[in-house]
């Protein structure tokens, strides 16, 4: 069982360290096995725990699904909501390792947040897109100007809404921009109180099932990349950086494991946020044909990537100002991610 962490729980460790909430963890074997990852041979692991941040759903469930648990670490998942959580956390010392968009480290840079980038995740970008309601008479971007419309505030949908209406010669000043979360939104875009919503995940299915359409899709705005953080100190420790360095190539496998195998792991995944498999297995099975999930070495063309994004928020007066992103990557997994055969 994981706990969950929401902002003002990751606000007390940044304040005081001395939150009161104690995590419930995930423990795994130390037992080493033939399943064991090859590169972490040479360094005793069994004193190492690795506390990884997750999402519902997320990487325990796809590495237990895929038989590549059998860590030769113990393993602290923690369950939060979203990347920029995760990277405060990170900064907290609350924990080792976590996954988010290309987002939350630039906001890191202003808050001069510890945290690396380590990895990029290669995946799909359908699943992100501007809806409106089913009687709405908009039919492109620039019918939005003057509108209400819902926005996830430090998110990729922060950053698409941003680049559509830049494409159209309107910025966020020319919206009436509402920041919610996706539960706020979703609820919000229901009942009528938004003309329109830049959304992604599975509350873009459940708007649709109410008769909402895509206005846009960021599907080509958006690079594809979500990246892999890890705190400093825990790579610059030798048994815990080749703790690290075993589960990316974890998550690389059962990325290829979860590829083979979209009906288990749609069933199961469904099951886990509570979401009708049907609606799972038809969201992956678009995901698998545009672009399969894929952990990557870090790359310029990656930090090239974050660096634009970084750009357009200094550029939309989203953070203060002009930022450079390059010094939040580090390449020492490189190796360890190039080298794990699937």
């Amino acid at each position: 069982m994981a706990t969950h962490y929401k902002r003002r729980q990751v606000l007390r460790w940044l304040g005081a360290m001395t939150g009161t909430t104690t995590a419930v963890v995930v423990t795994a074997s130390c037992t080493k096995n033939s399943n064991q990852i090859a590169a972490t041979s040479a360094v005793d692991l069994s004193d190492v725990t690795l506390r990884v941040a997750k999402y519902k759903g997320g990487w325990d469930l796809q590495l237990k699904l895929a038989g590549l648990d059998n860590f030769p670490y113990k393993t602290q998942f923690t369950e939060f909501t979203g990347g920029n959580l995760m990277v405060q956390a990170i900064n907290a010392n609350a924990i080792d390792l976590a996954s988010c968009s290309e987002i939350p480290p630039i906001f890191a840079i202003a808050s001069q947040d510890a945290v690396k980038i380590i990895a990029a995740t290669k995946g799909p970008t359908i699943g992100q897109t501007v809806l409106v309601p089913k009687n709405s008479t908009a039919k492109t971007i620039a019918d939005l100007k003057g509108k209400k419309v819902g926005y996830i505030k430090a998110t990729t949908a922060h950053y698409f809404l941003i680049k559509m209406l830049k494409e159209v010669g309107l910025t966020l000043k020319d919206v009436n921009g509402i920041a919610l979360s996706i539960p706020d939104g979703l609820s919000a875009f229901r009942k009528g109180e938004l003309d329109a919503w830049a959304t992604y995940g599975y509350s873009i299915p459940q708007a649709k099932k109410d008769g909402a359409r895509e206005l846009k899709s960021a599907k080509d705005i958006l690079s594809g990349n979500f990246l892999i953080v890890a705190a400093p100190k825990a790579i610059a420790d030798t048994a815990k950086q080749a703790a690290i360095a075993d589960f990316l190539c974890r998550i690389k496998k059962s990325q290829a494991w979860q590829a083979s195998n979209l009906e288990t792991w749609a069933k199961n995944y469904a099951t886990a946020i509570g979401i009708d498999e049907s609606i799972v297995l038809e969201q992956a099975k678009l995901e698998q044909q545009q672009r399969p999930s894929q952990v990557l070495p870090t790359s310029d063309d990656a930090i090239a990537s974050e660096q634009e994004v970084a750009d357009t928020f200094a550029e939309a007066g989203v953070i203060p100002s002009k930022v450079e992103v390059k010094p939040l990557w580090d390449n020492s997994f490189n190796n360890a991610i190039s080298q794990c055969s699937i």
